[in-house]
């Protein structure tokens, strides 16, 4: 595949499982959740399709408070599958994204186990995956960091969440760039 910078036209976000009983034991989860809720905002404000799973929701319980809040909108399938590209209502949300649409952004947890799965999924549609770091994590940092090794291994493209806007912006002056920048700036806060 051809190198090139991310475009919004381009992508899709991906939330994997942010849920409040599995949030409790995961590693950093403050930091992941308030990095989840911030690219959900950043793909509202972009224009960027959003999808959302939930890992067996009876069970785990529905997201986190402040990503709950803004995924309201947004289509939420539940699931059984670690691999959420698996899921046949994921694969048929997949499948209706416009033709441009050839990477995949995934945020949520677990990094070796769900957020692995479903990378391995979506490369195996001919779909590029770009982990965004600080918005994945485990429930220890050791699976965490093997995760995200295997990851990169297998052709994964990963970065923190800050990157990762400011290569879809492209440049600063715009609408989108004057919206986006004071989410970049409370998160210095």
């Amino acid at each position: 595949m051809k190198k090139r910078l991310l475009a919004p036209p381009n992508v899709c976000l991906q939330v994997i499982d942010v849920q409040q009983r599995l949030m409790a034991k995961i590693a950093g989860a403050s930091e992941v959740g308030a990095t989840v809720e911030f690219m959900v905002r950043c793909a509202k404000i972009l224009g960027i399709p959003v999808i959302a799973n939930t890992q067996y929701k009876k069970g785990l319980g529905p997201y986190i408070p402040n990503v709950e809040s803004v995924v309201a909108d947004i289509p939420q399938i539940d699931k059984v599958e670690f691999n959420a590209a698996a899921n046949k209502e994921t694969e048929s949300f997949l499948d209706r994204l416009p033709k441009e649409v050839d990477t995949i952004l995934l945020v949520g947890v677990e990094t070796h186990i769900c957020i692995y799965q479903t990378a391995m999924g979506l490369l195996d549609k001919n779909l590029r995956v770009w982990v965004v770091t600080d918005g994945v994590s485990s429930r220890n940092m050791d699976d965490h960091h093997a995760g995200l090794m295997r990851l990169q291994s297998m052709g994964v493209s990963l970065g923190p969440a800050e990157m990762l806007i400011y290569e879809l912006l492209g440049k600063a002056g715009s609408a989108e760039f004057k919206e986006i920048l004071p989410l970049i700036v409370a998160r210095d806060e």
